[in-house]
């Protein structure tokens, strides 16, 4: 430890720190612009000088080295001289156009002006102007000329999103911030840079000149689009949600939040939201209804197919962001009709899966330690995509020397180093993790499963099982894709064998908002229930279906459309009319999750509860009051609950962390290799979720481009293809004509196809066998 005085204050900082360090330590505010706890030191700004006796002139705070016995005066004489006078370099070219500038009220070069700056100005030479910049949909840069050039905005993309999609042109006065030659800002954390920005440089291109920052009211929330569960600060004026900023919290997003998290409100604003109960008439037609008539519809429908054909023909399905109070009392009511049948992972296709579990399965560790994680095994994940922070936590990992190794069937960048990788078809995701486990085996010196018998590890595998083996802090991670295969319990099986051969951490990534408050609520089937898979596959009579848009979010679209639409009474509980109005016979608006209060468990089992941050539109109510009011229209038992906390207790009683469980009860194998071309389908960032598809600037982001038929060299020169021709791929169930593109990070023998598009819907299913050939 190093020992200093601070303005008369002594403390001790640990070896390697900064003056600023040690201000901060005590409490003291240092004024400066480039300086980032989490960006690396630029001391571009100079406006943290300060005064350190025996120094012959002032040095800036960020990057003066802490000694013993240093004496540091922060505001001397010497020190307010010095930051004065940058203060007065940095505002001779800035306009004088705060009035107008989206960064008014929060703007730090505003604030340190009142306490830094002259009442006058010296300058009176023309001042500079930059050309305005396209940086994308999301991130405005209109008035670059405003910039101070901090290049906090350069430092986030190279060391937090791990790409430099912004960079510095030009020296002297002619510096200016720009992206590559016709290039635009795409990272999934973009929308960071508005935030770390000082000035008004940069600024959120939706909310731009929208509402000013006085008028809106700050209120908490939790992010329901992964299994991070990001803080939130959701802005708001009047009943409309207005922007979306991060609320610090260091143990799971830091200070940053996802383009998913910050711009999905505009989802949340559409024209598509359903305002009023609506019942489909004999005709055909849809026909507003009160809140009575509709709930009563709803009930005879409902009584009439117990009545009919028994209990086991009603079934409940839902959406990954339901709040756990949604779940539970989704539960209870199909339930108290008789049924088990209740499921919510819409994407799942292996029907052996629940019988593999013994328990919700978990990330098996909190997020922050992921930081501390020396190995990590990621399985079937696209990994950036998917789960954005959790990859920018192992990118800061990976720079302190955890080797990060990846088993998936494409090869996308995750912008940090790999140690390790394997990139084969979906069906041969499990032999590739049997010869890990075999090379595994061998270093380790212990007996090869016997399930294993005959498998011979190649070099990749090696590589990969040296790695793990090597480590003393190692962690094996289940993603979204391996979960939903139709292998996904022999993939957790092989999983788990690698992680007991290296003594490492398990865990499952888990998709959506609320998966493990899902399992925790009991919105999953019970003894003799149907799952989703089951529920679209053979027709059910009556659905209850909470939040989803079955078109795009279950893995077969069309086939869950063709039997909802076969089924005698349908009922969706959406807050978007055309989620449902193609097969419901009774549409309730429910409210999405700003409008309600309720909890979402994130992966590492934090439940975090929040309250909603605007009324609800028009007739619109919270999905748990809807529910609850059912089960008394129903005459049904339990449905007594006067508040969303009530049946959250309820439902999380005895306790999280004793019902949370990796065990994995299924055989470990080596599955069956398909033959033929195959289907690998990821869920584009800004299609998981009905909300986030219905927000206009995500999807006009390059990652939300129309799908095409990607693959890799050697797969378009067998099947006589060129990049850029049109195909038609088809499938069991249908055909689609897409443009075929070279894409090397492809496996081989496959085809990716993107899922929750209309475009590609018609494919059903998002793994199996394809053909493809020119259109």
């Amino acid at each position: 430890m190093v020992e200093l005085t601070v303005d008369g204050n002594q403390v001790e900082v640990p070896e390697g720190s900064m003056v600023m360090h040690a201000a901060q330590k005590l409490g003291l505010y240092v004024p400066h612009f480039c300086y980032h706890k989490k960006l690396s030191i630029a001391a571009n700004c100079r406006m943290c000088l300060v005064e350190v006796e025996k120094a012959p002139k002032a040095l800036p705070a960020c990057a003066t080295p802490a000694t013993n016995g240093m004496v540091v005066h922060t505001c001397s004489e010497k020190a307010k001289a010095a930051q004065k006078s940058v203060m007065e370099f940095l505002l001779i070219n800035h306009p004088l156009d705060c009035p107008i500038c989206d960064q008014g009220g929060e703007c730090q070069l505003q604030d340190l002006a009142v306490g830094y700056g002259g009442s006058t100005s010296r300058y009176r030479e023309e001042k500079r102007v930059v050309f305005h910049k396209d940086l994308g949909p999301l991130v405005s840069a209109e008035e670059m000329t405003r910039c101070i050039h901090c290049t906090r905005c350069v430092r986030f993309g190279q060391e937090i999103a791990g790409v430099m999609e912004l960079g510095m042109l030009g020296r002297g006065e002619h510096s200016e911030i720009a992206t590559f030659v016709g290039r635009s800002v795409e990272s999934e954390l973009s929308g960071n840079m508005i935030d770390l920005c000082p000035v008004g440089a940069l600024t959120s291109k939706p909310f731009r000149y929208t509402a000013r920052t006085w008028e809106l009211a700050r209120r908490r929330s939790v992010s329901p689009h992964d299994s991070l569960g990001a803080n939130l600060v959701i802005q708001v004026k009047g009943d409309r949600v207005m922007r979306v900023v991060p609320y610090e919290d260091e143990a799971i997003n830091e200070c940053w939040i996802s383009d998913r998290d910050r711009f999905s409100y505009e989802g949340l604003n559409s024209e598509d939201r359903l305002a009023a109960p609506m019942i489909k008439g004999a005709d055909g037609k849809w026909q507003e209804a009160s809140w009575a008539d509709a709930l009563q519809a709803v009930a005879q429908g409902l009584s009439r197919v117990r009545d009919s054909h028994g209990a086991g023909q009603i079934g409940a399905l839902a959406a990954e962001y339901a709040t756990t109070e949604e779940f539970a009392l989704l539960g209870r009511l199909v339930r108290a009709l008789g049924s088990e049948n209740i499921d919510f992972r819409l994407r799942q296709t292996d029907p052996g899966f629940d019988a593999a579990l013994s328990g919700a399965p978990w990330l098996g560790m909190p997020v922050a330690e992921l930081d501390n994680l020396d190995r990590v095994l990621v399985v079937g994940s696209f990994l950036r995509k998917d789960h954005p922070l959790m990859a920018q936590r192992l990118r800061q990992a990976a720079k302190r020397g955890t080797q990060v190794l990846l088993i998936d069937s494409a090869a996308d960048d995750p912008l940090l180093p790999v140690a390790g990788r394997i990139t084969v078809a979906p069906s041969s995701l499990p032999q590739a993790l049997a010869q890990v486990a075999v090379a595994l085996a061998q270093a380790k010196e212990q007996p090869v499963p016997a399930e294993f018998a005959g498998i011979t590890p190649d070099d990749a595998a090696k590589l990969i099982a040296a790695s793990l083996a090597s480590g003393s802090n190692a962690a094996v991670l289940v993603g979204n894709m391996a979960v939903a295969s139709p292998q996904a319990s022999l993939l957790a099986a092989n999983a788990r064998a690698i992680s007991n051969l290296a003594g490492a951490r398990f865990g499952f990534l888990t998709a959506g908002g609320n998966t493990v408050g899902g399992y925790l609520a009991g919105a999953v089937p019970g003894q003799g229930g149907k799952t989703a898979a089951a529920m679209l596959a053979e027709p059910l009579k009556a659905y209850i279906v909470l939040h989803a848009e079955p078109a795009l979010d279950a893995d077969n679209g069309p086939q869950a459309v063709a039997a909802l639409r076969a089924a005698e009474f349908a009922v969706a509980l959406t807050p978007y009319a055309s989620a449902a109005q193609d097969w419901a016979d009774v549409m309730l608006p429910v409210s999405p999750f700003t409008e309600t209060s309720g909890t979402f468990v994130n992966a590492q089992g934090l439940a975090q509860s929040f309250k909603g941050t605007v009324a609800p539109l028009g007739q619109t109510r919270p999905a748990w009051k809807v529910l609850r009011v059912l089960g008394n229209v129903l005459q049904l038992q339990g449905f007594d609950d006067e508040t969303s906390e009530s049946v959250r207790d309820t439902a999380l009683a005895g306790g999280i962390e004793s019902r949370l469980s990796n065990d994995v009860k299924g055989a470990p194998g080596v599955g069956r290799p398909g033959t033929g071309l195959e289907r690998v389908a990821d869920v584009p960032i800004y299609r998981t979720d009905a909300i986030v598809r219905r927000s206009g600037p995500l999807q006009d982001t390059p990652a939300s481009q129309p799908p095409t038929a990607r693959m890799n060299g050697a797969t378009l020169a067998s099947l006589g293809l060129a990049a850029g021709v049109k195909v038609r791929v088809a499938s069991a169930t249908g055909s689609v004509e897409l443009e075929a593109v070279q894409d090397d990070a492809v496996a081989d023998r496959a085809v990716r196809i993107s899922a929750g598009f209309e475009q590609t819907a018609a494919l059903g299913g998002a793994f199996g066998e394809i053909s493809v050939e020119r259109a």
